[in-house]
């Protein structure tokens, strides 16, 4: 970030297409432009922009306090998903003997254009403008000289015939696009799906993003490209199955069914009395929380790997399985704090459609969900390489035995086969109480901790597993009946 010193100099600076200097505190939309304006870089001068609040044109200050409320509306343009791809920013307060000043610093996007709400902005020289169809053509090969994501490199295999070209038209690009600017736009469907990133005109074909949010066939192309449904009677894969399902094709038709699904098979509901003459309905899973973890499957899955999306529904627990740990910046260490994108076009478009609607709001949005519902808190395996788990489990409303009347079964089964009876006590403890620590174990057993855990060492791999951290996890059964 800028030092205090360097802002000074940058208010007397002649390198005006880097800044913008203002008096304005509650002009948002000019906030956004200019942020956007400074992002896209048309000269290309790879140097960062600075939006200055507190000064006016001649580099004086006004005497401006920087309020915390200011402070949080101007960082929060970062991922309030009006500018995409999202802006790199920081914002700052600098106090000086005249009065403060809010800085907001922003990098030059390595993925231009970039829109502020469909409009494309410049800086040219002082002032900023929206970009002419020539500007814009400038900064899709600004964008074609840096190493880009997956989503946004060319599809060779696949022709424009692939991609279903009328949704686009009718669809998407009205939600991503001025009106105004789109009803001028004369470009035929290829130029101006290059310029958001869905076709490669270097080399004649669609990109994968093209391919995965609107392709007729995307399985074609990546074979891991659809969600796998089971639906499993017991607690483990090896029980009976009630129900499963494939839903392929592109997210923009796919994803509807999904949201469908999830609503009319997946989430059921049912009385419990709260009083002698009052009854509320409870669900076994909030519906937009399980949407949520689906979405965000779709959206951060790596879509190089052959394995799909699984969605697995047990009695005890709902598992979401997509390949791609995390990715970029975000960290098991700084998770859900820092989020990054492994698809950035796959997700501004999800945003455009409605499917997502805040960035890395996902996990915050999906606990606070649960915790209304009545659920457990849930669980995210976020220490492996190549995959995200999310385990969630039904309320504590519904009834354990009503609703998984088949585990107490599977528990006596499994205990009788465990010779050792200090072994099985243990293994009966962990049934009863699945979240229990190994201090806890030894508090209801009686017996030590090293105990507890020689125990378990017998029993894990053959009649139990760890799901989560082992911090946050619970143990779960995995013999089958």
């Amino acid at each position: 970030m800028i030092t205090k010193e360097e802002v000074l100099q940058l208010l007397r600076s002649t390198e005006t297409f880097r800044v913008e200097r203002t008096t304005a505190l509650r002009d948002m939309d000019k906030f956004q432009e200019a942020i956007c304006a400074f992002s896209n870089d048309l000269p290309n001068s790879r140097k960062k922009g600075y939006l200055i609040i507190g000064a006016y044109d001649d580099g004086s200050l006004s005497g401006l306090k920087v309020e915390d409320n200011l402070l949080k509306n101007i960082a929060s343009i970062r991922s309030n998903g009006n500018i995409l791809p999202l802006p790199v920013m920081s914002v700052e307060r600098f106090e000086y003997e005249d009065g403060d000043l809010l800085v907001a610093e922003v990098s030059p996007s390595l993925v231009p254009p970039v829109r502020y709400r469909g409009c494309t902005f410049i800086r040219i020289g002082p002032r900023r403008d929206v970009a002419s169809e020539a500007e814009e053509r400038i900064l899709m090969e600004k964008r074609a000289s840096f190493m880009a994501t997956f989503d946004a490199t060319p599809c060779f295999s696949a022709k424009i015939t692939d991609i279903d070209t009328d949704f686009i038209k009718n669809e998407y690009l009205p939600k991503i696009i001025d009106s105004q600017l789109l009803a001028e736009d004369d470009r035929d469907i290829k130029e101006q799906m290059a310029s958001i990133h869905l076709y490669d005109t270097g080399h004649d074909c669609p990109t994968n993003a093209a391919v995965i949010l609107f392709g007729k066939d995307p399985k074609y192309f990546m074979h891991g490209a659809y969600v796998q449904y089971v639906h499993f009677a017991g607690i483990n894969n090896g029980s009976e199955i009630l129900n499963e399902r494939e839903f392929k094709g592109c997210l923009a038709k796919m994803l509807p069914l999904l949201e469908n699904f999830v609503r009319d098979a997946v989430v059921t509901s049912r009385p419990v009395p709260i009083s002698m003459l009052r009854e509320q309905t409870v669900y076994n899973y909030p519906e937009l929380a399980l949407r949520e973890l689906l979405m965000n499957a779709c959206m951060h899955r790596d879509y190089q790997s052959n394995m799909p999306i699984r969605f697995y529904q047990y009695s005890d627990r709902i598992e979401i399985l997509n390949a791609g740990g995390l990715y970029g910046e975000a960290r098991p260490e700084n998770f859900p704090n820092v989020n990054d994108y492994r698809n950035p076009i796959i997700a501004e478009a999800m945003k455009a459609l409605r499917y997502v609607n805040m960035f890395n709001r996902g996990i915050e949005r999906v606990t606070t969900m649960l915790k209304e519902n009545g659920n457990p808190a849930p669980i995210f395996a976020v220490d492996k390489i190549t995959v995200f788990e999310a385990t969630v489990k039904p309320s504590l409303s519904f009834s354990k035995d009503e609703e998984c009347p088949e585990n107490a079964e599977i528990a006596r089964k499994i205990a009788q086969k465990i010779a050792r009876k200090n072994v099985r006590r243990t293994f009966l403890a962990i049934v009863e109480n699945p979240n229990a620590t190994i201090t806890e174990l030894s508090e209801t057993l009686g017996i030590a901790e090293r105990t507890v855990k020689n125990h378990i060492a017998a029993l894990r791999g053959k009649f139990i597993k760890r799901v989560g951290s082992d911090k946050k996890g619970y143990w779960a059964i995995i013999a089958s009946e």
